[in-house]
Order: structure tokens, then C-alpha cells, then sequence
């Protein structure tokens, strides 16, 4: 199959196809992962987007199930250098070409996407149409320019009803925006009563569940597009300890009277470095996001920065002066991408754990 990237600038880059036979439209970024395509392309913060691999050999160690941070892929398309249709690894199971074949998603590789890269960085992530289809140039643009991008990604991510994970341990509600696995195996590794609930779960719902503390879960897209998500928040952390990841760090910081903007390009990958200025101590964390908080907005809102960005200096964690409520952008759940903070995870069993023994006074 002959493949197409058409981007809304009016770039096309020519390569071949893989994957399911089709077109796809949703917004260009790039993940400088070297490993880690299945978890990448499972997670469901990638709702909406067609990713641009920079490592240029893709697909190398196979597919298998266990990799899988969702039940499906949710990103719109991949585009890669390259693919390996003879994968190596003795967990694999299938090839990147039957993964995307099975779960009816659009590839294209053989195009330069180191070029992709520098066009993003330079002029920020834009939409595009990836086909692998016999189009023309002028089909492509009707494509695009016909494109509504106005879904909400966190509806369509987030599970539809309430289930628990029993546990003997905290019991946690996870709100659901668009949750990773391994969010759930770091508060199961703790031995947590989890019960996961959808994102727009209403503050007394919550509530009836009994939780010892709140995680507010990764997820896709514009943290302002769920405002009742929002106001939630904003009585949860009056009463119980609360730890947002990446979304939900947003979430959180939108509780408290701060702001978010969209970033240029955003981070996506698992070597971004981290500096926490309490313990004095920078990180390599695993990253995935296209918007940020606002340093400003928070100054006055009783949030100290705990975490900054080294490459650029944004906002990568925060926590309440007084409140057992904290968050980061950064993904301590790994997968893929280092786990050398999943510390955090310990700290939230411990803001529990803390609350507990003061009710208990």
C-alpha cells in the first residue's frame, strides 16, 4: 500500500502503508520514546491524535498483551521510519502490523520523521490526514478541512460504570479520565481497595463510597473541557487526600483558581528530566501531555511548586500548603519510561495513612 501524510500547512510527505487500509484526521505530535509503541499507542491520553514516532525502527520486539495500558487503541494513526515485520522477543505474540490491523487503525511508515519532528517543534502540533488509501492531495485537504474536532476525549475514554478491585488495604476511588494500567498495578502493588468511577461522578456519588483518599487519573485533551469534573474536585479536596496525575494535575490546578494553556508541542516520551525541588533531587520521567499550568496563576492559590521542568521550566508538580492534595504532570506509573518516581504512590498511602490517625485524635 502506498501511504500519506497531508498536514494542515500543506506539507505532504509520501511513504508506504500498514496497518488497517484507510483515512484518519486528528493532531500531529511526536513521542521520543526508544520502546514502549504498545503502551504508547494503548494509552488513552493519545484520544484524538496520530502519533510520529522519532526512534526510527518500530516494532522490533513484537506485541503481546501484557503491554497493553488499555483495551484498545486510541490513538487515530501512526507514522514511524520504519517497521519490523519479523519481530524478535519471545513474549511476542503479534506484529505492530497485526496490532494496528486488529484494532482498525491507519499506519504509515517511510517518511522522514525526523523532518515531521522539526516542523512541529518549530510551528507547534497541527492536524493532519494520514491515509494509506489511493487519494489525491486535493482529497486530503477536503479531509481536513472538513474536519470537526470538537469531541469530548475524556467522555469517550472513561469507563461508563463503576467497578472495584478488592483490596485490604486504603480504600481509594480512582475518577476515571482516561486511566493507564499501570496507575491501577502501582495503587494494587500497595494493596489498595480501588474503585474505579467515571469522570463526570458527582461529588456525593463519590462520597457514598467511603474513600480514604482520591486519585485523579491521566487523560486526553483540554482539562477545561471538563468543568463538572472541575467543580468536583473542588469538594474532594476539602476532605479527603488527593493525587493527580498529568490530567488530573491539571484538573487540580483548575480546582484551586489556576489556569492551563496549550503548549506549542507539549512533552511525549520517557527521558524528560525533572527537577523536585524539595528533595533536591532531579528525575527522568515519563511524559505525555499538550497542556500545562500556568506558574502565575497558582502564586496565590495556597499551591507551592514542588517540580519543574529542566528543558523549559513549566509546572510538573504542585501540593497544598495546607491540604493533604498534590499532584504531577509527569506519569510516576512509568509504562513505558523510568519509574523512579513511583515514590509518589508511597507518599499518597501516607497522606492517607496521616488523615486517618487525625480523625481517629
Amino acid at each position: 500500500m502506498n501511504g500519506m501524510l497531508y498536514l494542515e500547512d500543506g506539507t505532504v510527505y509520501i511513504g508506504k502503508g500498514f496497518g488497517k487500509k484507510g483515512t484518519s484526521v486528528g493532531e500531529l505530535i511526536f513521542n521520543t520514546s526508544m520502546t514502549g509503541y504498545v503502551e504508547i499507542l494503548t494509552d488513552p491520553s493519545y484520544a484524538g491524535q496520530i502519533i510520529n514516532m522519532t526512534y526510527p525502527l518500530i516494532g522490533n520486539y513484537g506485541v503481546n498483551q501484557r503491554d497493553w495500558e488499555s483495551k484498545k487503541i486510541h490513538a487515530r494513526g501512526l507514522v514511524v521510519k520504519s517497521i519490523c515485520d519479523m519481530p524478535s522477543n519471545y513474549t511476542s505474540r503479534e506484529t505492530i502490523n497485526n496490532m494496528l490491523e486488529d484494532m482498525n487503525v491507519v499506519g504509515v511508515y517511510g517518511v522522514d520523521t525526523r523532518s515531521i519532528t522539526k516542523k512541529i517543534r518549530e510551528k507547534g502540533t497541527m492536524r493532519c490526514v494520514i491515509t494509506n488509501e489511493e487519494l489525491t492531495i486535493g482529497q486530503l485537504a477536503s479531509y481536513l478541512n472538513t474536519y470537526n474536532d470538537e469531541k469530548n476525549y475524556v467522555k469517550e475514554v472513561s469507563t461508563k460504570e463503576i467497578y472495584n478491585i478488592p483490596g485490604e488495604g486504603h480504600k481509594v476511588v480512582l475518577i476515571d479520565f482516561g486511566a493507564k494500567a499501570n496507575i491501577i498495578e502501582n495503587l494494587k502493588k500497595r494493596n489498595c481497595d480501588i474503585t474505579v468511577v467515571p469522570y463526570n461522578t458527582s461529588f456525593e456519588e463519590i462520597m457514598k463510597l467511603n474513600p480514604e483518599g482520591v486519585m485523579l487519573s491521566n487523560g486526553p485533551g483540554d482539562p477545561k473541557d471538563v468543568p463538572e469534573a472541575v467543580e468536583t474536585v473542588k469538594k474532594i479536596v476539602k476532605v479527603s487526600p488527593t493525587f493527580g496525575i498529568c490530567l488530573g494535575h491539571q484538573i487540580l490546578a483548575l480546582a484551586f483558581g489556576g489556569n492551563t494553556y496549550k503548549m506549542k508541542f507539549g512533552h511525549r516520551g520517557g527521558n524528560h528530566g525533572v527537577y523536585d525541588i524539595e528533595k533536591d533531587k532531579a528525575y527522568i520521567t515519563a511524559q505525555n501531555h499538550g497542556y500545562a499550568v500556568e506558574k502565575e496563576s497558582i502564586e496565590d492559590k495556597n499551591l507551592i511548586i514542588t517540580h519543574v521542568n529542566l528543558n523549559d521550566n513549566t509546572v510538573e508538580g504542585i501540593r497544598h500548603k495546607f491540604l493533604p492534595v498534590f499532584s504531577v504532570q509527569f506519569h510516576p506509573e512509568g509504562a513505558p519510561g523510568p519509574a523512579d518516581s513511583s515514590y509518589l504512590f508511597d507518599k499518597f498511602i501516607d497522606c492517607m495513612e496521616q488523615k486517618l490517625k487525625e480523625q481517629a485524635m
